[in-house]
């Protein structure tokens, strides 16, 4: 998940930067740039899904808040100026869209935090509530659930764009108040995931998959989606056909993506399952919800219906495939009327 910086410019003078920057920031992102591994799995749902995503966790849908971004760094400018001299100015592009980084202080060298690495940082103005707090503290890469809010998801992104000693201003694209401001002091030395031993990556998967859990059961699907993401991205780099584990998290992840109301991955999550097990029955009955969410009623009524072949007494797959019934027999009504309608 290491995201090393783009510097939108090089061996050019502050002045150039700056006007560069006020012209349009989104000038010189380019998503098609090579970066270092950049996970963001998505999250899933369980059994019966109303639940909308919260709006913290969906940064960038697209970019129309980039105006008034811009306008909202512009406008902190002048306090900037105050409160440091700038010394860069540089602005880095989050690849995943969720965030800009602007850089007021460089740092030193070229390293960059890893994971395992453990950090002296200091942060300013994160919004209360957030599960961050201000003032110095010490955070490690990869480890510890101050990652888990979405605060902590993008600070934990941004310390690994950062060299030692930097300042940086982070701006959300649909975060009102001022941008907050993050110091890397230090840090210790870490490693990309490619370096670990097949036991460390799977030790820390079974970890990952402990905590979302937890916080599956505790209510929090959101949670515990990023905690099976981050399990699943480390067992995917190991040979094929890789740990059984990863069938149990692709099915809890669809089972997060359910309650988030997000079927399409739900589906996928759950075709990831299948492809290794065919008779995996709550992925068939997931799947059979998501299909139901998505308007694929015959998909949903052959999944539902392999669930209960087998177990005819499932509760949850009869009432699930009640609803499907009612569902197309609704929209058969609806086809006959627009087809009586055509011949009046």
């Amino acid at each position: 998940m290491e995201t090393p910086p783009v510097s939108p410019v090089k061996d050019k003078d502050t002045s150039e930067s700056q006007q560069q920057w006020e012209k349009n920031p989104w000038e010189n992102f380019n998503p098609t740039t090579k970066f270092g591994q950049q996970f963001r799995d998505p999250p899933t749902e369980t059994l019966e899904l109303e639940a909308s995503p919260d709006p913290a966790s969906q940064i960038l849908e697209n970019p129309e808040g980039t105006e008034k971004l811009v306008a909202e760094l512009k406008s902190h400018e002048s306090t900037n100026e105050i409160l440091q001299p700038l010394q860069a100015s540089e602005l880095w592009y989050c690849p995943d869209g969720s965030f800009i980084k602007k850089i007021i202080i460089r740092g030193h060298g070229l390293d960059k935090p890893k994971l395992g690495s453990r950090c002296r940082v200091q942060a300013f103005g994160v919004p209360f509530g957030s599960g961050m707090s201000e003032g110095w503290t010490e955070l490690t890469v990869g480890v510890g659930s101050w990652r888990e809010e979405t605060w902590g998801e993008i600070i934990e992104k941004c310390l690994e764009s950062m060299c030692q000693a930097e300042e940086a201003e982070i701006q959300l694209p649909r975060h009102s108040g001022p941008p907050v401001r993050l110091i890397l002091d230090s840090f210790t030395q870490g490693r990309d995931s490619w370096e670990l031993e097949i036991s460390e990556k799977e030790a820390l998967a079974r970890d990952e998959r402990a905590r979302g859990t937890e916080l599956f059961r505790a209510g929090n699907p959101e949670g515990a989606a990023k905690c099976y993401g981050r399990a699943l991205r480390l067992l995917l780099t190991l040979p094929p056909p890789g740990p059984l584990e990863r069938i149990v998290l692709h099915a809890n992840l669809a089972a997060c993506q359910l309650q988030l109301g997000q079927p399409q991955l739900a589906a996928q999550s759950c075709d990831r399952v299948l492809e290794r097990d065919p008779g995996h029955l709550k992925a068939l009955y997931r799947r059979g919800v998501a299909q139901a969410a998505l308007g694929n009623l015959e998909k949903a009524t052959a999944d539902l219906k392999k669930v209960l072949a087998v177990e005819p007494q499932n509760r949850a797959a009869q009432e699930e495939l009640g609803k499907v019934v009612i569902q197309g027999k609704k929209q058969d009504a609806r086809l006959a009327q627009g087809l009586r309608k055509m011949f009046d």
